[in-house]
């Protein structure tokens, strides 16, 4: 079974961190599972440096991006500098022919020099938030974002927030299963809060070390469409109702509310992703009193709709 095919761009200057991120990601993470088809590119004629000492070599060009279904340019190494015209005809017509194409921290300049992000939503390094606007007035930034994704251009604001952009993009292939096992194994959150929601949500906790709650949650998660209350969930655990609130405090992190509504809202985006259910019928079977309920909790915590959320994660095609 062929896999998504990934090239990531290199420049002379490049930036060690950078260009790790996606190499990392992209490359053979977990042993035994291949998920991606990873080649190294040379974006321009010359030697490929960076400033700490490092240089890479590869015998692949820009010929790769006119095949690959994920391309990427983790860093620019001057804001005021418009890059080698070769390498924007190339994002262009890679777009064209409909692979995704990806600018980390300042690479986000690459794909606005190239003419890519006019009328469109872009985030790139905060710091450069004035310089940017005043280059490319055309391109909607964000800098609130970690990162955005508009017509098939993803952009992402600076340094980690490069990890947060890559893992969303290995969600978007594979699922957030494996999204989250490539964060554990990088130690790593799967999620981390930002000025935009994310689409990976952070994991609601799977146990804890408090036996009597571990069965609680084994409970809850099976009955997730039922009506809960306290005094019910205090019963079942036979505590008082405020022994019950404190020990399910301190074993999760989290209110009795917070839990289940976390929990309700990753199990919808599961069966959102997996099923063709209904918004009706899964609203029911997740515990929503309604299919306008659960829009509402949705939106407000994804900043997506849950026909939006489907559309991209079951489709496998990214939205606005």
């Amino acid at each position: 079974m062929s896999v998504p095919s990934v090239a990531v761009v290199a420049i002379n200057h490049f930036s060690p961190f950078h260009f790790s991120v996606p190499c990392i990601i992209f490359g053979d993470i977990l042993p035994g599972q291949k998920l991606f088809d990873l080649k190294i590119c040379a974006g321009e004629p010359g030697p490929l440096r960076s400033r700490q000492g490092f240089s890479i070599e590869t015998s692949f060009g820009l010929d790769v991006l006119e095949q690959a279904d994920i391309v990427i340019v983790p860093y620019w190494r001057d804001p005021a500098e418009r890059p080698h015209q070769e390498l924007l005809d190339a994002l262009v017509a890679a777009h064209q022919r409909g692979a995704l194409v990806v600018g980390l921290c300042l690479g986000t300049y690459v794909l606005a020099y190239a003419g890519l992000l006019d009328d469109r939503r872009a985030g790139t390094h905060w710091e450069f938030e004035q310089d940017f606007i005043n280059r490319f007035p055309s391109v909607r930034l964000d800098t609130n974002a970690l990162y955005v994704e508009d017509d098939r251009l993803v952009t992402s604001a600076g340094t980690a927030a490069g990890l947060d952009c890559c893992l969303y993009l290995v969600h978007r292939e594979h699922g957030r299963s494996i999204a989250n096992k490539v964060a554990r194994r990088m130690v790593i959150p799967p999620h981390r809060e930002g000025g935009q929601a994310q689409f990976i949500e952070q994991p609601v906790p799977l146990s804890t070390r408090d036996a009597n709650v571990n069965k609680l949650l084994e409970y809850l998660r099976n009955n997730l469409g039922k009506v809960h209350n306290l005094n019910d969930l205090a019963d079942y655990s036979l505590m008082s109702r405020r022994t019950f609130t404190r020990h399910f405090q301190k074993a999760t992190g989290m209110s009795v509310g917070g839990w289940l509504m976390s929990e309700r809202l990753q199990r919808s985006q599961e069966l959102l992703e997996t099923t063709s259910h209904s918004i009706e019928t899964i609203a029911e079977l997740v515990g929503f009193q309604s299919a306008a309920s659960l829009r509402q909790h949705f939106k407000a915590r994804f900043d997506v709709t849950p026909t939006e959320w489907r559309k991209t994660f079951q489709a496998g095609s990214i939205v606005t």
